[in-house]
């Protein structure tokens, strides 16, 4: 049977289990048995057994739970109100006013977290009331949450950074590092877009009632203090080679138990609840990850990734077509699954054909983490728009024309990166210059 027909046979299968849903996991799992069992002449029983155990007690997979409980601690801790607080009176003179809490809170905390929804949540529920009672407009609150949350998957520690780390075998140290300067670029291009719609309408930043002196900006600020430290224990470990990313995490933890029971809003059960949910979670994400390991096994004796990187080398493709080609495929598949289904399901497929092409796979990561982020603020199964609909009870369109214009912003942020891929590129390379 010839390629193609085998390609579009798993497909329709992989598309049947989701459809009926049947759990993701479940579904690659089986997939993988179906080739296996009729596309090829290895066992379905043994290849299972040994890639499930193999990628079960991956040492990269550590950082993942760590990094999840840090963030669920935070989220249950004071410290996040802390932070809103001490950033408000910073931002009041600029345009836009603020707004900029949402964008410069989201990124922030998705430096504590790792988490895109988890960071919707956490600013979400102080600054949606705050600013609304101020009489920002409901359009620009929405949006510039939505649009800022997704930076919780692209600024280290990232959980999906580290998905993809281990799903395609590359540095997951790298890849933090790599997202550092994409995701600063990301704030400036959403602050931007904030002043510029206030320099164009006025009228839509309500004027501040009060101006805090120096002394009382600075005394609102000691809020910030411990996040700044946490950020720069975990990040600053990770890049000046001190701790890899699972011993950062496990640091990271502990800072983060610390701070929440010094800020005295962190009870036991807080704790517990912290625990329960970041094993859910984890288990879950390690759960798929085991499916596309098997998936990504099966596919090798099929034949069909390195068939099908073949053929793309034949077609002379450059670099930036196939880029252009894999944009919109993520795109629509990010109209119908979450951003970490999506890595999981496609690298073990996409990843020949970019090697192909001469495609730097530490780039290829952050670039298919900024377009990933494009399906958090898509509907039908846009993650952020979810969050931000069960913190509001608005209606879910009506939050994704809102953040409309910030797809946009991630459209012109791949844009960038693709024409100049040092913004990726130069501090792993730094990293690499220096050990």
């Amino acid at each position: 049977m010839s390629d193609p027909v085998v390609g579009l046979i798993l497909l329709a299968t992989l598309f049947v289990f989701l459809a009926g849903g049947l759990w993701i996991a479940l579904s690659l799992s089986a997939v993988a048995a179906v080739a296996l069992a009729f596309f090829s002449n290895s066992s379905v029983g043994l290849n299972m057994a040994v890639t499930f155990w193999g990628h079960s007690h991956s040492w990269s997979l550590t950082a993942l739970p760590l990094f999840i409980l840090m963030g669920e601690i935070l989220l249950r801790s004071r410290l996040s109100k802390d932070m809103f607080n001490g950033l408000a009176p910073w931002l009041g003179g600029l345009p836009g006013r603020l707004l900029h809490v949402n964008v410069l809170g989201c990124a922030i905390f998705a430096a504590v977290s790792g988490s895109s929804a988890a960071t919707a949540a956490t600013i979400g529920k102080m600054s949606i009331p705050e600013l609304k009672g101020r009489g920002y407009p409901e359009s620009l609150i929405l949006g510039t949450l939505a649009g800022s949350a997704t930076l919780g998957l692209l600024i280290p520690p990232s959980i999906i950074l580290i998905v993809y780390g281990v799903a395609t075998e590359q540095s997951i140290a790298r890849l933090f590092v790599a997202g550092i300067l994409p995701g600063a670029m990301l704030v400036v291009l959403f602050a931007l877009y904030v002043a510029v719609r206030a320099w164009l309408d006025p009228s839509l930043i309500p004027a501040e009632s009060s101006r805090l002196t120096l002394r009382e900006k600075l005394r609102a600020s000691r809020g910030l203090m411990p996040v700044a430290l946490l950020i720069i224990g975990v990040i600053g470990a990770i890049y000046t080679g001190l701790a890899s990313p699972t011993d950062a995490a496990a640091l990271g933890v502990l800072l983060s138990i610390l701070l929440a029971v010094v800020s005295g809003s962190f009870t036991r059960g807080d704790f517990l609840d912290a625990l329960l949910s970041a094993a859910r979670t984890s288990c879950m994400i390690a759960f798929i990850l085991l499916g596309a390991a098997f998936l990504a096994l099966a596919m090798g004796f099929t034949g069909l990734p390195r068939n099908l990187a073949a053929w793309i080398g034949d077609m002379g493709l450059s670099p930036y077509i196939l880029l252009a080609v894999l944009t919109i495929f993520f795109i629509v598949l990010g109209l119908f699954l979450d951003g970490i289904s999506v890595v999981v399901l496609t690298t073990s497929i996409i990843m020949p054909m970019v090697l192909a092409v001469g495609i730097d796979p530490i780039w290829f990561g952050i670039y298919l983490v900024l377009v990933v982020e494009m399906s958090q603020i898509t509907p039908p199964v846009g993650f952020n728009l979810f969050v931000i609909q069960g913190l509001t009870g608005i209606d879910i369109l009506r939050i994704a024309r809102a953040a409309m214009p910030f797809f946009f912003l991630l459209v012109l942020a791949v844009i960038l990166i693709t024409l100049f891929p040092q913004i990726v590129t130069y501090l792993p390379d730094a990293m690499n210059g220096r050990g």
